[in-house]
C-alpha cells in the first residue's frame, strides 16, 4: 500500500501549481521588484493582493514589476492591447490578473506603475 504524502509536500506542490498560471516567459531576476509599490495607497492594496505575486517573483514568468526592458515590447503594443491581456488572459496570465474588481483605469494605471512607462 503506497505511503501517504507529507503535508509539507502537499503544500509544496500546490505552490509549485499557484504559480504556473503566472506566465511562460523566463525573465532574469530584478533584484527590488519585490520591495516596489505604487505610491497611490489603493492601488498598492490592489498590487499587493493581485499583480504581485507574479509580477514581482522571477519564477513565474511574468514580466517582473520596474524591468522597463522587459515591458517594453509590451507596452508597445499599446493600451487596447494591455487591457484585454489583462481584461481576458494571456498566455499564462489568468483573466482580470486576478483582480475581479479592478476598472479598467486601474488596470492601465498598475501596468504603467509596472512597466515605469506611461501607457497609451
Amino acid at each position: 500500500m503506497p505511503k501517504p504524502a507529507t503535508p509539507w509536500l502537499s503544500f509544496a506542490l500546490l505552490a509549485v501549481l499557484g504559480l504556473a498560471g503566472c506566465g511562460d516567459d523566463a525573465a532574469p531576476p530584478t533584484a527590488s521588484s519585490a520591495a516596489l509599490a505604487p505610491s497611490d495607497p489603493a492601488l498598492a492594496k490592489i498590487y499587493d493582493s493581485s499583480c504581485k505575486l507574479c509580477h514581482a517573483n522571477p519564477a513565474s514568468g511574468a514580466p517582473q514589476s520596474g524591468d522597463a526592458k522587459a515591458w517594453q515590447p509590451r507596452v508597445a503594443q499599446g493600451a487596447d492591447s494591455l487591457l484585454d491581456h489583462s481584461i481576458n488572459g494571456f498566455k499564462g496570465m489568468p483573466p482580470m490578473g486576478m483582480c475581479m474588481q479592478c476598472s479598467e483605469e486601474e488596470f492601465l494605471a498598475l501596468i504603467s506603475f509596472m512597466s515605469g512607462q506611461p501607457v497609451q
